[in-house]
């Protein structure tokens, strides 16, 4: 009866007590957070608890080692570190993130039941500025291959050739190395001599540059054989005079061995040979002759010359009239100017005298057309006068063979 009792009053009790902690133990539970960071950056784990009564929170690496074990270090690895524990929040930070560190991270709950929430970290790598590669050198008249490279990024950057602000297509290859991306973009284009120097960009963008451009210029290399050109001096030269002669070089690579010479004979002892400069002093008649300027490289040879005429000082003659002929400037560059240029002394000449003869000769060429027309016209008109008279003659024979008379006796004399 007393059993009955106790019974009564102690049954409903234990089982409020059964459910409270039934209630309470699934209550507890644990939510994880993803994240997502850039390479080298540092990364915040969160852990958010509910209904937590002081049961223990362990939180583990990919590799599931333990990092914490409520709040204190599990793990020697510096770069984590416990920032927050609350009974709402369980915080660790991850410094100095590699693409190694990526994973789930375990969130554990260790209650009757045990909970467990996985946060994923994702490493973002960003491409860095990309290089660019050359298969061969580029040759005048041939073809460049330039592969741009981003040898590692997470996801793949998109590569680009930009050139005068347009884009060349070329072919975009993939490569996997571990958990990130080698992208590659390979064009071939055709070059001139006229393209040495030209400015080419390879751009690779990629979400973690959030609408900015990782950017690698390049300039163009064409090689191609040497042009050579000499500059000539201005104006005459005489004796006593000094010249340059400069050799204007073009070419890639540019050559460097410039071969000063004289055609068919030896240079001046005084010549001075400095670079692409010819220098001579004093100048005199030994000088004359055609000088030669050549330069090569491993893609050709070419050359250029100048003919030297140096003119001897002839003195002024005394005179009452003396007139000095401005001469044109010009550069002897090919061939030897005409002699009867040099600037001399010469008489005055008679311009009035000159100028009566000419009129004398035009006056005659006008008196000699005039008669000539008048002859022209007087022959004509004889010829028009003997030609009317031979037709009055044929009527005279016409009207005597009309009139009966003998016919042979007229013809006769008509005939004669």
């Amino acid at each position: 009866m007393a059993f009955s009792s106790f019974w009564k009053y102690c049954a409903p009790l234990s089982l409020l007590l059964l459910l409270s902690y039934l209630q309470t133990a699934r209550g507890q539970a644990v939510q994880a957070e993803n994240v997502t960071v850039l390479e080298g950056g540092t990364a915040q784990i969160s852990c958010r608890l509910q209904n937590y009564d002081g049961s223990i929170v362990v939180i583990q690496n990919p590799r599931r080692q333990t990092l914490f074990f409520n709040g204190t270090r599990a793990l020697k690895d510096d770069r984590f570190q416990m920032v927050l524990f609350t009974p709402r929040l369980v915080r660790i930070t991850l410094t100095n993130v590699s693409v190694s560190d990526e994973g789930g991270y375990f969130c554990q709950l260790y209650t009757d039941d045990t909970h467990h929430q996985v946060a994923t970290l994702s490493v973002v790598v960003p491409p860095a500025v990309p290089t660019v590669e050359v298969k061969k050198e580029a040759v005048e008249g041939g073809e460049v291959e330039l592969t741009c490279v981003s040898p590692r990024s997470k996801p793949p950057a998109t590569l680009r050739w930009v050139r005068d602000r347009r884009e060349i297509a070329g072919v975009i290859s993939q490569q996997e190395n571990g958990k990130t991306v080698s992208v590659s973009n390979t064009i071939r284009i055709p070059v001139e001599r006229k393209d040495n120097g030209a400015a080419l960009s390879c751009e690779a963008s990629h979400p973690a540059l959030v609408g900015q451009k990782r950017v690698r210029h390049y300039s163009l290399d064409v090689h191609f054989a040497p042009t050579v050109k000499i500059i000539p001096p201005q104006g005459i030269l005489r004796e006593g005079d000094s010249l340059s002669l400069t050799c204007s070089i073009t070419g890639n690579p540019l050559p460097r061995d410039i071969q000063w010479s004289r055609v068919n004979d030896t240079l001046p002892e005084r010549a001075e040979k400095t670079g692409n400069i010819l220098h001579m002093s004093r100048l005199s008649q030994s000088h004359n002759g055609t000088y030669l300027c050549q330069a090569h490289n491993n893609y050709g040879r070419a050359a250029d010359h100048y003919t030297l005429l140096v003119y001897v000082s002839v003195p002024p003659k005394s005179h009452p009239a003396i007139a000095h002929p401005t001469l044109p400037s010009s550069s002897f560059t090919k061939e030897y100017q005409d002699p009867g240029a040099v600037v001399e002394t010469h008489s005055a000449v008679p311009y009035a005298m000159i100028g009566g003869i000419l009129a004398l000769l035009v006056f005659t060429v006008i008196c000699v057309l005039i008669v000539t027309i008048w002859c022209s016209v007087r022959q004509k008109g004889s010829y028009l006068t003997h030609e009317a008279s031979g037709l009055d003659e044929h009527g005279e024979v016409q009207e005597a063979f009309l009139n009966g008379n003998d016919a042979s006796q007229g013809k006769k004399e008509y005939l004669l």
